[in-house]
């Protein structure tokens, strides 16, 4: 029960609203006392619901990554880490990126990046030159409402932008986090430990974190590391292979999934 209110009625980084939530639970029993009742109350997992309503909040899960176009980031917020889907549509159109979602600039200029190394490895991707003339490029990172920035999605929207064009889905139960460059360096980031702790949350197996960001690992919860498997790139070209579950760059020009 306890573990239900902390996963579905609460979402921050301290314990004041899990204790609000307690409380609640422990008015809606003393006025049940109150009313003449007189046995023992355990509140259990099916009772939660009964005395706070229905849940706030329901974590992210892999099952979105199902169609070509979407990647899982992960990012860092002030009420600890969560997981980030980016989506990616293409149209017919004369090659402008389109994004949405509440980006910062920093985050913008990270899709502009790995767009910009997409169509400069296309060949070795084997996604077509040419298409990039033809069509429009939509990038969005839900929840809409919620203002998003850093660099550290730029590895997640790569991806996402490589599956969308070479038509093959990312493995589901894979997240990423990672600054890129134009020439496909993977740079470190912050927020190591509320990031890892998110995929365990949401039940992922393997995270894509960057090479640099291995020492951070250390102040992650020995649960949690048992939980993942880890893999360090400090190259975009290790890190795709990855996120697509292919032996090498290349093999992404094989057959689509």
């Amino acid at each position: 029960a306890l573990m239900e209110i902390i996963r579905h009625y609460t979402r921050e980084a301290g314990v004041r609203n899990l204790e609000r939530e307690i409380g609640a639970i422990c008015r809606a029993v003393a006025k049940e006392f109150a009313e003449g009742r007189t046995e023992p109350v355990k509140v259990r997992l099916k009772d939660v619901e009964k005395y706070l309503g229905p849940p706030k909040y329901f974590p992210e899960t892999a099952e979105r990554v199902k169609v070509p176009g979407v990647a899982i980031g992960l990012a860092w917020t002030p009420v600890g880490g969560e997981i980030l889907f980016v989506e990616a549509t293409k149209m017919k159109g004369t090659g402008r990126l389109i994004l949405t979602g509440k980006l910062g600039d920093v985050m913008r200029e990270s899709a502009e990046a790995a767009l910009s190394y997409v169509r400069s490895r296309s060949k070795d991707l084997g996604i077509d030159e040419d298409i990039f003339q033809k069509i429009d490029i939509h990038v969005h990172v839900p929840s809409g409402a919620v203002p998003k920035d850093g660099p550290s999605a730029g590895i997640a929207i790569l991806s996402a932008l490589v599956s969308l064009l070479t038509e093959r889905t990312v493995r589901p139960e894979v997240a990423m986090t990672g600054e890129i460059t134009l020439r496909g360096a993977v740079l470190p980031v912050g927020g190591i430990k509320e990031k890892v702790l998110a995929a365990k949350r949401a039940g992922l197996k393997e995270v894509i974190l960057p090479k640099l960001n291995q020492k951070d690992l250390l102040d992650v919860p020995k649960e949690a590391r048992e939980k993942l498997k880890f893999h360090f790139v400090s190259r975009v070209e290790e890190a795709l292979p990855i996120v697509f579950g292919v032996k090498r760059l290349k093999d992404l020009k094989g057959a689509k999934k």
